[in-house]
């Protein structure tokens, strides 16, 4: 475990979210549109919706379709703004416009489960929290860093093996680890700098 977290932080040591975001408003949305679509995509996305709904005052009082409208090249687009909007409404009504930093708080708005409440919580707020994507599944599944069936189970797995200190930077590490060489498809074991302590690559070395 000690060896797997030093070459992750060698290997991505300034590992930081990939979604554009200026504050804690921003970061919400950008997760919220991120299901089941890349951070590549959302970002482009963003950099037109975060300037003509720079608030939540600014998104709570938006048209439908004027949301929709920038928001459609996302996948589940009509969900995602009908999401945002309420949320958005929510958050002035509730609690003055700020995003909350309670997990509770967090998954009582729409569009927001216990990966989004994590990925803000620890980016937005730096408390400590393992945010499970597919990439943190997948990774940490096929290393041994768990062993379990289902993201909420590979997240406890993962908090108890891994120092608190650290859980922020190893969810960052395993989303990089997931992109760059342990491809979901085809992983790039024969260069992949944890393949001695990798319990896929062992299994599937020829």
């Amino acid at each position: 475990m000690v060896e797997v977290l030093s070459l992750l932080q060698s290997m991505y040591p300034k590992a930081v979210t990939a979604l554009n975001h200026e504050n804690p408003f921003e970061l919400l949305v950008a997760t919220i549109l991120s299901a089941q679509c890349t951070d590549e995509r959302v970002n482009i996305i963003t950099r037109n919706l975060f300037p003509a709904f720079p608030t939540a005052q600014d998104l709570a009082q938006a048209s439908y379709d004027n949301v929709a409208e920038l928001v459609k090249s996302a996948g589940l687009w009509q969900t995602k703004t009908a999401n945002l909007i309420k949320t958005a409404q929510i958050l002035v009504e509730k609690h003055d416009g700020q995003v909350p930093r309670t997990r509770e708080e967090l998954e009582a708005l729409p569009g927001v489960g216990r990966k989004t409440a994590n990925v803000v919580m620890a980016n937005a707020f730096q408390i400590p929290t393992i945010a499970v994507d597919t990439h943190v599944f997948r990774v940490a599944n096929r290393i041994g860093l768990a062993q379990a069936s289902t993201p909420y189970q590979t997240e406890l797995q993962l908090m108890e093996a891994i120092p608190k200190h650290l859980w922020i930077d190893a969810h960052h590490w395993l989303i990089l680890h997931g992109r760059a060489l342990c491809k979901a498809r085809k992983p790039l074991c024969d260069q992949c700098p944890l393949a001695q302590h990798c319990s896929y690559a062992k299994s599937n070395a020829v």
